[in-house]
């Protein structure tokens, strides 16, 4: 077998995090790798990948000058003796060196390319970000596209009532790090032309003060609800009529293909990975970043028409299975991965 280690010092929440679990999971479940995940001594993390009988190792990934930190983490990795290394953005990148490995970094997004150029072959996730790793000056022929796929659980709606909302209205959903790159105050902004809907904004982040402060200025505090970070997006994505993905910058906008595999209804700006992957008026609707009237009357298009809901739903879900879900994706990791591990070195 295939020996690939993947190399993650990410936080202990957010969405590359979580399709780290997914993909290592799944490949693991798939049986064709052997693998070692290699992540930050978070707790929760390094249980659930136990659970599934992932091997794993926790470390600090305290930084370049933790010379003790990064010696025990190079020490076990040359022990696993992996024909692959992968590594997930900025800081396990640039911790990772070369060695007697194939070196694979994967980027999520427009990330600074400094920790990136050592490498041997990269992943971008859109199409967008495997154009600047190329306009980088990383060689064409050892780049490659290989996208996400959503949590596929199966799951069940949550009352229309929970988080005290009144379960007669329209119903929409953001979610995401509370960053100034996500958007959500534009989306506060489109809700004051959008009467008698409430909005379940999930996440955490640097903007959770400012939202708030917003959304009371603007005199939304009875329409939106702030439920913080949750581990159970599909779920709410299952209960909501319409999803929101406001992002002035989003690399791909894994919450994209959530939206299509839990069949909900999507509104997005046409941001970096948004506008690459949805097709306007077929697998969502589309509207231009930081434009408040659009998006609110884009929303509240969707929420007016119930045969057009139901055919973004629809083709939107097709078009996941064919070209987003999870089988898709782990096959083209496994021929990935054996193609390259039978390549000699650059």
């Amino acid at each position: 077998m295939i020996k690939v280690a993947q190399v993650l010092a990410g936080a202990a929440q957010g969405g590359a995090e979580n399709f780290f679990v997914r993909l290592v999971v799944g490949l693991h479940t798939d049986g064709q790798l052997q693998q070692k995940a290699f992540i930050r001594n978070h707790e929760q993390r390094i249980g659930t990948l136990k659970k599934q009988n992932v091997e794993v190792e926790g470390f600090r990934f305290g930084g370049i000058v933790n010379f003790l930190d990064r010696r025990r983490y190079l020490k076990a990795l040359d022990e696993f003796n992996p024909d692959i290394v992968m590594t997930w953005m900025n800081r396990a990148s640039g911790l990772t060196p070369r060695g007697p490995y194939k070196l694979v970094c994967r980027l999520g997004h427009y990330y600074n390319l400094k920790y990136y150029r050592h490498a041997d072959y990269w992943v971008g996730i859109s199409k967008g970000i495997c154009n600047h790793l190329v306009q980088g000056g990383m060689p064409a022929d050892r780049v490659f596209h290989i996208p996400n796929f959503a949590d596929e659980s199966e799951v069940k709606p949550l009352s229309r009532n929970s988080f005290d909302t009144p379960k007669d209205l329209p119903l929409l959903l953001a979610a995401g790090r509370l960053h100034v790159n996500k958007g959500f105050d534009v989306l506060l902004q489109a809700m004051t032309s959008i009467p008698d809907v409430i909005l379940w904004l999930a996440g955490g982040g640097p903007e959770e003060k400012n939202l708030k402060k917003l959304c009371h200025d603007l005199g939304l505090d009875e329409r939106v609800r702030f439920l913080g970070w949750r581990d159970d997006v599909t779920a709410l994505m299952r209960t909501v009529d319409v999803f929101i993905c406001p992002s002035r910058h989003e690399g791909l906008g894994s919450i994209v293909m959530e939206s299509w595999a839990h069949r909900c209804p999507i509104v997005a700006t046409a941001s970096q990975g948004p506008g690459e992957v949805i097709t306007d008026g077929e697998t969502g609707l589309l509207v231009p970043v930081d434009d408040v009237l659009l998006l609110s009357n884009s929303i509240k298009s969707v929420l007016a028409d119930n045969a057009m809901k139901d055919k973004l739903v629809d083709a939107a879900f097709d078009h996941y299975q064919q070209f987003y879900s999870k089988q898709v994706i782990i096959s083209q990791y496994n021929r990935f991965y054996a193609d390259i591990a039978g390549k000699d070195r650059h």
